[in-house]
C-alpha cells in the first residue's frame, strides 16, 4: 500500500491534466476568492459525510501535487493542510497562489472538482489630491473663493479597484460619478456651497472590499471692503475710551493688531479688533492705526487710522426773547472724536445746574447738534447765562449763551406813528408843488371854475406905437443874430418907452395864460432897466 501511495509518475500527471483542461474551459470549477495575506479553505466539492483517499493538485502548465489525505505524502509547503481530510486550507495568501487547483478523490471510483482561487489585494492605500488648497495646523485643507480646484483619487490594488467621489455639504450627499483607477473632476468656481466633506471611495471588484478617506475642505474669502476704524466711548467708564475695527464680509474672522501713530507702538491684538485706552493714553490730535490680516491675503494685510479730538461747541453769544414767548438756543459741536455729550446747563449757581427737559424746557438732539427750546419766557427766571457742554473721555469744552428778556412792545402804537409821518410827508410834498407850480394851481382853479381864457385883450398907448413898432423890427434883426448864438434859450420881448400893456384874461387857455404872466415879468424886468439907463445917461 505504501508504494501503491507513492507519488504518481509524471505520465499520470499528464494525463490528469489533459482530462482537467476541459473542465476547467468550460468554467465548471468553482470560484473562490481569497484576500492577499489572508487565510483561505478550498472545498473539495460540496459533499458532506465520509470522503475518501482526497488529493489537491495545483494547474499550472503540468500538474503539481500539493497533499494528500494519504499520511506518507508530505505537503508540497507547510502552509498547505487538510481540513476534515478534504478541504485544502492555504495560510497566509500570495499573488502567486491565484490559479486553479483540482481534489481528486478516490471513492467508488474517482471524481475530480476543479476549483479557481482568485487572490484579491487592496485597496490597500488610498491617496486623495486637491490642488491650489492650503493646510491648517490641524491638517485641514482650504481654498480660495472663486478659485479653480482639481480632485484626484488613486488606490493600489489587485485587481484595479473602482473609485467613487461623494460631497456631503449642507444637504444631502452629492455623487460627483465614479470609474476604475482613477476619478478626476475640477471645479472651476469654488463657492461657500461647495464647503464641506469630500469622500473617495475605493471599492474591489473581486471582494467588495471598500476603503474611503474623507477630507474636510474649507472655502475661505477676504473681506470685499477695506477695514473701517471707529473711536467710542466705552459704556463701563465714560473715561475710557474704546477703539473699535470692523472688517466684515471675509471667512474666517480676520486678526487685527492696534499700534500708535507714530511710532508704531502696538497697543494690542485680538480677533474681535477692540481695544481699550484709558485716561493717560489719550490726547487731542492722537492717532491710532489698526492693521487687519486675513489668511488668504492680501499679503502685507489691510489698514485703517482713527484720530481721536477734543470736541469744540458753537453757539450764537446772545439771544433775545420776549416775555411770554419762546426761544430756541442752538449749539453745533465739531470735530469731536469720539462723539461728544451734549448737556445744558444754566449758569447761576456754582457748581452749574444740569437742565433736566420738562414743560418749560425741551431738549432736542440731532446727531452733533443740539437745541434747548425754553417756553414762556420770564424775566425774572430764564434771563441770564446758558451752558452748552459738550464732552468726550479726550476732553470737555463749554460755551456761554447769554438770553435777554425784554417787555413786548406796542405794535399798535409804532403802526399809528409811522401812518402820520407817512400823512405828513404827502402833506409837506403837496405844499411844495403847489407853491412852485401856479401853472398847476391855475390848472386846477380852472378845474373847478369851468371858464375858457381864450379871449385876450391887450391896451397899449397910441402915443407910442408906431415908435415901438420901428424899434421892434429893429430889435427882432438883432435878436434872430443872437438866437443862432444861443440854443435852446426862450425868446426875449423888450419893450422901451412906457407901454402899460393890461392883459386880460377871459376864456382863455393855460398857455396864453402862461405867455401873459411872462410878458408881465418881462415888462417889469424892461421897466426897470429903462430906469436904470435914463439915471445913467449925462445929462
Amino acid at each position: 500500500m505504501a508504494a501503491g501511495c507513492g507519488a504518481p509518475e509524471p505520465r499520470v500527471l499528464l494525463c490528469l491534466g489533459a482530462l482537467l483542461a476541459p473542465w476547467v474551459a468550460a468554467g465548471l470549477e468553482a470560484v473562490i476568492v481569497g484576500e492577499l495575506h489572508e487565510n483561505v479553505t478550498l472545498h473539495c466539492g460540496n459533499i458532506s459525510g465520509p470522503r475518501g483517499l482526497v488529493t489537491w493538485y495545483r494547474n499550472d502548465s503540468e500538474p503539481v501535487l500539493l497533499l494528500s489525505s494519504n499520511a506518507s505524502l508530505m505537503p508540497a509547503e507547510p502552509r498547505f493542510s487538510l481540513v476534515n481530510a478534504s478541504s485544502l486550507h492555504i495560510e497566509v495568501l500570495s499573488l502567486q497562489d491565484e490559479g486553479n487547483y483540482t481534489c481528486q478523490e478516490l471513492r467508488n471510483g474517482t471524481r475530480w472538482f476543479p476549483v479557481w482561487l482568485q487572490v484579491a489585494s487592496g485597496p490597500d492605500h488610498v491617496e486623495v489630491n486637491i490642488s491650489a488648497a492650503g493646510t491648517l495646523a490641524n491638517g485641514t485643507l482650504y481654498v480660495v473663493k472663486g478659485s479653480q480646484v482639481d480632485f484626484s483619487c488613486r488606490s493600489s490594488a489587485q485587481p484595479p479597484p473602482v473609485v467613487e467621489w461623494w460631497f456631503q455639504g449642507h444637504s444631502r450627499p452629492e455623487s460627483f460619478g465614479s470609474n476604475l483607477t482613477v476619478n478626476c473632476f475640477t471645479l472651476l468656481l469654488m463657492s461657500q456651497n461647495l464647503q464641506g466633506n469630500y469622500t473617495c471611495l475605493a471599492t474591489s471588484t473581486l471582494s467588495g472590499r471598500q476603503r474611503k478617506v474623507i477630507t474636510e475642505l474649507l472655502v475661505y474669502s477676504p473681506p470685499p471692503s477695506p477695514p473701517q476704524c471707529s473711536a467710542e466711548m466705552s459704556s463701563g467708564s465714560s473715561s475710557a475710551l474704546q477703539l473699535t475695527c470692523r472688517w466684515d464680509g471675509g471667512y474666517p474672522d480676520p486678526n487685527f493688531l492696534w499700534t500708535e501713530e507714530p511710532g508704531g507702538a502696538i497697543l494690542g491684538t485680538s480677533k474681535l479688533g477692540v481695544e481699550m485706552l484709558n485716561r493717560s493714553q489719550l490726547g487731542d490730535g492722537k492717532k491710532f492705526k489698526c492693521v487687519g490680516s486675513h489668511i488668504v491675503g492680501p499679503e502685507s494685510g489691510a489698514s485703517c487710522v482713527v484720530q481721536i479730538r477734543t470736541p469744540f461747541p458753537f453757539s450764537e453769544p446772545m439771544k433775545t426773547c420776549f416775555v411770554g414767548g419762546n426761544v430756541t438756543l442752538t449749539c453745533q459741536v465739531s470735530e469731536a472724536n469720539p462723539p461728544a455729550k451734549i448737556q445744558w446747563l444754566r449758569n447761576l449757581s456754582q457748581p452749574e445746574v444740569v437742565i433736566q427737559p420738562n414743560s418749560h424746557y425741551v431738549i432736542a438732539q440731532d446727531g452733533q447738534n443740539s437745541t434747548l427750546t425754553i417756553r414762556n419766557c420770564s424775566q425774572d427766571l430764564d434771563e441770564g447765562y446758558y451752558v452748552c457742554r459738550a464732552e468726550n473721555p479726550v476732553g470737555v469744552r463749554k460755551v456761554d449763551i447769554w438770553l435777554d428778556v425784554k417787555e413786548p412792545v406796542n405794535i399798535g402804537g409804532i403802526v399809528g406813528t409811522i401812518v402820520s409821518l407817512l400823512l405828513l410827508g404827502l402833506a409837506i410834498i403837496s405844499g411844495l408843488v403847489l407853491y412852485y407850480s401856479p401853472v398847476f394851481c391855475w390848472k386846477v382853479r380852472s378845474t373847478f371854475r369851468g371858464q375858457d381864457m381864450g379871449d385876450v385883450m391887450v391896451l397899449v398907448d397910441s402915443e407910442e406905437e408906431e415908435e415901438n413898432e420901428q424899434e421892434h423890427a429893429a430889435e427882432e434883426v438883432e435878436e434872430e443874430e443872437e438866437e443862432a448864438e444861443r440854443e435852446e434859450l426862450p425868446k426875449e420881448t423888450k419893450k422901451y418907452g412906457h407901454i402899460h400893456r393890461v392883459t386880460a384874461l377871459v376864456n382863455g387857455n393855460l398857455e396864453q395864460m402862461g405867455n401873459g404872466l411872462q410878458d408881465l415879468q418881462d415888462d417889469s424886468s424892461e421897466q426897470q432897466s429903462d430906469s436904470v439907463q435914463e439915471e445913467d445917461r449925462p445929462v
